[in-house]
């Protein structure tokens, strides 16, 4: 068997090994579905009638409703459920390198990597369940996208790309938390994100400097490039920013991990 065949293996075996513990401790895939889940309820309940009618929704003509300003928080939401399932992986790193467990296997006959690929795909099956059950409820709440096969494609495409450079951009953090309880804020930053972007409101009714920054930061493009997408709005260079900025968040998120895995291993 050569090595590839046997990091894939062992990426297998501690894929199963994170799954089986997401299982056992089942309350934090609920917190990444709790989160958006009342965010979606929130904005469409409470703040839905007033702000449908505040801020001039893409494709509608005139003041929105209810029902119009749904379309277009939706696809924000989507996104938060994708930052919300950041805070899991970096607990669980975390966990695993201040329990002991990353000593045993340093001792076994193990790819390396593995221990940080089993986290990262386990995280992104994770979060695409916890993407279905917000995306049923959107639907059960007034969600109506008119995207055909092919744009539904690369929407789940393009939400999956997102939940993986997340994943490793968490895992990283976890890596270099002290403790479980670092790392569980650490990455909340991301999960605010969003909300200083398009997903709820549109830039153009923020004040300047919060305008300049929701423009440029990089969950903007990845929500216009979505609710293009599912709405059928226009989405211009967006798709390929939004694209670039995933890369560069994978590949960032990737090497930071490897090198504080490294770290560590040298310890």
């Amino acid at each position: 068997m050569s090595t590839n065949s046997y990091a894939v293996r062992d990426s297998m075996t501690m894929l199963r090994r994170n799954l089986k513990r997401a299982q056992r401790y089942p309350s934090m895939t609920i917190s990444v579905v709790a989160m958006p889940l009342l965010m979606l309820l929130l904005f469409v309940y409470v703040f839905g009638g007033a702000l449908g009618g505040g801020i001039d929704i893409p494709g509608v003509s005139g003041s929105g409703d209810r029902g119009d300003y749904i379309n277009y928080v939706v696809p924000g939401i989507l996104l938060m459920t994708m930052t919300a399932s950041a805070v899991p992986t970096a607990v669980s790193v975390c966990s695993d390198m201040t329990e002991g467990i990353i000593n045993r296997f340093r001792t076994m006959a193990i790819s390396k990597a593995s221990v940080l690929v089993g986290h990262v795909i386990g995280n992104v099956i994770q979060t695409v369940v916890a993407l279905v059950v917000v995306l049923g409820v959107a639907l059960a709440v007034g969600f109506r996208p008119n995207a055909n096969v092919v744009e539904w494609v690369a929407a789940i495409g393009l939400l999956i790309f997102l939940a993986f450079a997340l994943a490793w951009l968490s895992a990283a953090m976890g890596l270099g938390s002290d403790s479980v309880e670092t790392a569980s804020n650490a990455p909340m930053p991301l999960t605010f994100l969003p909300f200083l972007g398009s997903a709820v409101v549109t830039p153009d009714s923020m004040p300047t400097v919060l305008r300049w920054f929701a423009e440029y930061q990089p969950f903007t493009p990845m929500n216009e490039t979505l609710r293009g997408l599912l709405m059928g709005t226009e989405i211009g260079n967006d798709a390929w920013i939004a694209l670039a900025w995933l890369a560069g968040l994978s590949l960032l998120g990737y090497l930071w991990a490897k090198s504080s895995f490294n770290k560590e291993a040298k310890r």
